[in-house]
C-alpha cells in the first residue's frame, strides 16, 4: 500500500521512525525496538539511512522485515550525498525487488572530507525524486524545514527550492522537528500560498534528557521556545523527571495539532519504544475523537 492513500483517509493517523543499528551487532536490538513500536499500530514506520552509507544496508532489511513480518507499512529512506549515482540505482533496484513501495528521497548530510558536488552524485533531492520517478510508481516522500533550511538565508528561497523538490514527483513532505507549533502553522501557510498542495506531516520529536537537546539544536538549529526551556532548566538534572516533562511536551504539541485540523503526525522515536507507548497511552482517547 502507498502512503499517500493512508494520508488521504479521513481519520488521524500517528507513525513513527527507527534508525537502523551503527554495526551489524546491533540489528536483533533494532528489530526487537521496531517490533514493539509495531504494536502501537502506527500507520507506517520509517527507517532512517546509514550516515555514509555505513548501515544502508540494514534500510531495506528493516523495511522489509516491518513490511512482511509485521504487517505494516514501511517508508525507507534513501539519501543521495553519501552515494554514487549507481549506488542509488542500486539501492532503488532493491527497493524494488524487495516490494517496498515507499521512499523518503533525502539529500543527507555531506560526509567530511568528501568533495561535494561532483559529477557522479546527486547534488540536490529534487534529482533524487526525478530518479527515483524513472525506475517505478514508487510513492515518494520528502522533507521539509518550517524554520527554514539551515544552508539558504532566505525563506522565499527555501520555499521556492521546496517547490522545486514537489513539483518533481514528491506525494507527501514530513517536517524537521519543531518545538513551537505557531512555527509550523505559519509555515503551512506560506507553502500553500506558494502552490504546495501535498499533505505534510510533522515531525515532534519527545526531547527526554539534556543532552538530546543539545545534540538536537546543533544538528538543526531549532529553536526551543522559553516554556521548553523552563522545563529543561527545572527538570534536566532529573533524568526520570525530564522523561516524563518531555513525553508530556510533545504529547501536548500533539494534541494542539490534532485540535487544529493535522490529521497526520510523524514521532521522532528515537528507537524508544517506551517514549512512543507513553505518548500514544497519552493520546489513547484523544484519537477516537
Amino acid at each position: 500500500m502507498r502512503i499517500i492513500d493512508r494520508l488521504n483517509e479521513d481519520r488521524i493517523h500517528i507513525s513513527f521512525e527507527v534508525f537502523p543499528p551503527k554495526t551489524d551487532e546491533g540489528f536483533e536490538k533494532v528489530i526487537s525496538t521496531t517490533d514493539e513500536i509495531a504494536k502501537l499500530n502506527p500507520a507506517f514506520i520509517s527507517v532512517t539511512y546509514g550516515a555514509g552509507g555505513g548501515t544502508s544496508k540494514n534500510t531495506a532489511k528493516i523495511a522489509s522485515h516491518i513490511k512482511d513480518d509485521l504487517h505494516v507499512l514501511s517508508l525507507a529512506h534513501l539519501t543521495c550525498a553519501s552515494s554514487t549515482k549507481d549506488e542509488v540505482r542500486q539501492v532503488i533496484g532493491n527497493l524494488k525487488e524487495l516490494g517496498i513501495e515507499n521512499i523518503l528521497a533525502l539529500r543527507g548530510d555531506i560526509p567530511e572530507g568528501m568533495v561535494f558536488p561532483s559529477d557522479n552524485r546527486f547534488r540536490y533531492a529534487y534529482e533524487l525524486v526525478e530518479e527515483i520517478r524513472r525506475h517505478g510508481d514508487f510513492c515518494i516522500g520528502a522533507a521539509c524545514y518550517p524554520e527554514g533550511h539551515v544552508e539558504n538565508e532566505h525563506k522565499e528561497d527555501d520555499i521556492r527550492y521546496l517547490k522545486q523538490k514537489v513539483d518533481s514527483g514528491v506525494d507527501f513532505l514530513t517536517t524537521q522537528m519543531f518545538f513551537d507549533n505557531d512555527i509550523h502553522y505559519n509555515f503551512l501557510y506560506r507553502i500553500r500560498e506558494a502552490g504546495i498542495t501535498v499533505p505534510v506531516l510533522p515531525g515532534i520529536m519527545p526531547i527526554t534528557s539534556a543532552a538530546q537537546m543539545k545534540k538536537s539544536r546543533d544538528l538543526s538549529g531549532t529553536v526551543f521556545p522559553r516554556r521548553f526551556l523552563s522545563i529543561l532548566d527545572r527538570f534536566g538534572s532529573s533524568p526520570a523527571a525530564m522523561k516524563q516533562a518531555g513525553i508530556a511536551y510533545a504529547t501536548d504539541q500533539i494534541i494542539d495539532l490534532l485540535a487544529n485540523g493535522v490529521k497526520n503526525i510523524h514521532i521522532y522515536s528515537m528507537n524508544k519504544p517506551d517514549v512512543a507507548a507513553a505518548i500514544m497511552s497519552n493520546l489513547s482517547e484523544i484519537i477516537k475523537a
